[in-house]
C-alpha cells in the first residue's frame, strides 16, 4: 500500500508479503487451529477465514451445539438418500419380493431361486459400493 519500493509496503491484515505483492493467508492451513470449536469446519476466505458448523451441528453464541431432534423423533435410517438412491432401493425391494414369489411358483427350485438372489445381490452391491465411495470421500474430507 503506497508508493515506494515493494519491501516498503505493508499488506493489509490477512493478507502476506512475498515482496512483490500481498498475498492471501490460509488460515485454515496454518499450523495453529483457526476455529477453536473441534465441531467447527474452518473456511478460507479472501483475507480472512470463517468457522461454519459441521453438518449437524448449529451455532449458539460462539459454539457449534448438536442438533437435537424433538422428543420422540428419531432420525429415518435413509433420510438424507437422494431421490435415485430411494429409485434403487424401490428396485431393490421389488427385486426381493419377485424372487419370493419365483420361489413359490418354482416350487423350491433352487436353480431358478438362484438366479433371482444373484440378480438381486448385484444390483445391492453396486448401490452399496457407490454410496460407500461416498461416504470414505466425506469422511477424508472431514464432513
Amino acid at each position: 500500500m503506497g508508493g515506494g519500493p515493494a519491501r516498503c509496503r505493508k499488506c493489509a491484515p490477512g493478507y502476506r508479503s512475498d515482496d512483490l505483492r500481498c498475498l492471501d493467508i490460509d488460515e485454515c492451513s496454518e499450523e495453529v487451529l483457526a476455529c477453536s470449536d473441534i465441531n467447527a469446519l474452518c473456511v478460507n476466505t479472501e483475507g480472512s477465514f470463517q468457522c461454519q458448523c459441521a453438518p449437524g451441528f448449529t451455532r449458539q453464541g460462539t459454539v457449534c451445539v448438536r442438533i437435537q431432534t424433538p422428543a420422540g423423533q428419531e432420525p429415518g435410517l435413509f433420510e438424507d438418500l437422494k431421490d435415485d438412491e430411494v429409485e434403487v432401493l424401490k428396485q431393490m425391494f421389488f427385486g426381493v419380493i419377485l424372487c419370493a414369489l419365483a420361489t413359490l411358483a418354482a416350487k423350491g427350485d433352487m436353480m431358478f431361486t438362484s438366479v433371482f438372489i444373484g440378480a438381486v445381490a448385484a444390483m445391492l452391491g453396486y448401490w452399496l459400493s457407490d454410496k460407500s465411495d461416498q461416504l470414505l470421500g466425506n469422511f477424508l474430507k472431514g464432513r
